[in-house]
């Protein structure tokens, strides 16, 4: 069954009809759009005060699985961490650090409390997200603010604005997923971005990484025990001589006496350790502790980001009769 319209409707009648219908959806969908935004602004305001630097903090719980690997506590004050106590219990540790006296194991303590800023240890990822959630409440100040919320072609290049944003602040708050990325997430590269020896106490010296970082939400620690590449050698060949410093001869390991060396997915890669040196990875050690500040930070930011690409879905449909973006 099909419906005419009778009279009909000349063509040219027709397409003005339909261009006014778009002009009128476009104008009801920019001024839902001004209400939209103050919803928004209110979501990102409560991610800025989730990251703001709030006294107690937050107390996170340091415990390695199903071993006394690592055992302690840190606390964050908004992007950095103020304090923590961290114990420290593997057999790859460097020959200068303090032995515990209860156990055959190598262990350490490290504490870190901070009296300055200079004692902190920052989270970059933090920092840039809250950077990022800065920059688009300012988008919306402008969106709201300037004269031109009438203006499509303003209003759809600030939208892919906020939209780039909130893209980028998830993906920091996600972490890197592969290799790839450790380039594109600020704090990633362990070897530039771990904490200075000296914040601790006792210093972790030369050849001790504790690095921390943001891994889908979470703090993640990892611990690595470093060993320099001998000059004109090979990382494998570098590994025996660092098992053999620290007390442990071929013949031993030959004979299966004493440790193995643990396995870890950086094996036989090189690192130039914090610009200076190339070192080897001997022994890593990964500790995850959940943080209920940032878990809602994710879930926040994620449905922002979500509602922000169905504004410029909305928005592509009516100037471009297309769903794909250009």
């Amino acid at each position: 069954m099909s419906t005419w319209v009778y009279p009909p409707v000349p063509h040219g009648e027709l397409q003005k009809a339909e261009e006014e219908c778009l002009r009128l959806e476009l104008r009801w969908l920019l001024e839902s759009l001004q209400h939209s935004l103050v919803a928004l602004k209110e979501g990102l305001e409560e991610c800025d005060a989730l990251l703001a630097p709030k006294e107690p903090g937050s107390t996170l719980v340091l415990s390695s699985l199903r071993s006394e690997s690592v055992k302690g506590f840190v606390t964050r004050v908004g992007t950095r961490l103020v304090k923590g106590d961290i114990h420290l219990r593997l057999t790859t540790l460097p020959p200068n650090t303090p032995r515990g006296t209860t156990t055959s194991t190598p262990s350490t303590r490290h504490i870190f409390h901070s009296s300055s800023s200079s004692s902190d240890i920052p989270l970059l990822q933090l920092s840039a997200i809250k950077s990022l959630i800065n920059d688009s409440l300012d988008i919306i100040d402008v969106s709201r603010w300037t004269g031109q919320s009438t203006d499509s072609s303003f209003i759809a290049g600030q939208l892919k604005l906020l939209h780039d944003n909130l893209r980028e602040a998830k993906a920091c708050l996600k972490g890197p997923v592969t290799g790839a990325d450790l380039d594109s997430i600020p704090g990633a590269q362990w070897w530039f971005n771990s904490p200075d020896e000296n914040i601790f106490q006792p210093p972790l010296g030369d050849y001790l990484s504790l690095h921390f970082t943001i891994q889908d939400a979470n703090l993640v620690l990892t611990v690595r025990t470093l060993a320099p590449t001998s000059p004109g050698g090979t990382p494998s060949t570098s590994l025996d001589s660092a098992f053999s410093l620290s007390g442990f001869s071929l013949r031993s390991k030959l004979l299966g006496m004493g440790p193995r060396p643990p396995n870890h997915d950086e094996m036989g890669e090189v690192f130039e350790w914090r610009g200076r040196q190339e070192v080897i990875v001997r022994e890593k050690i990964r500790v995850e502790t959940s943080d209920p500040s940032l878990l809602s930070v994710a879930a926040k930011l994620n449905a922002l980001e979500h509602e922000v690409a169905r504004w410029r879905l909305n928005m592509r449909v009516i100037l471009t009769g297309s769903v794909e973006e250009d």
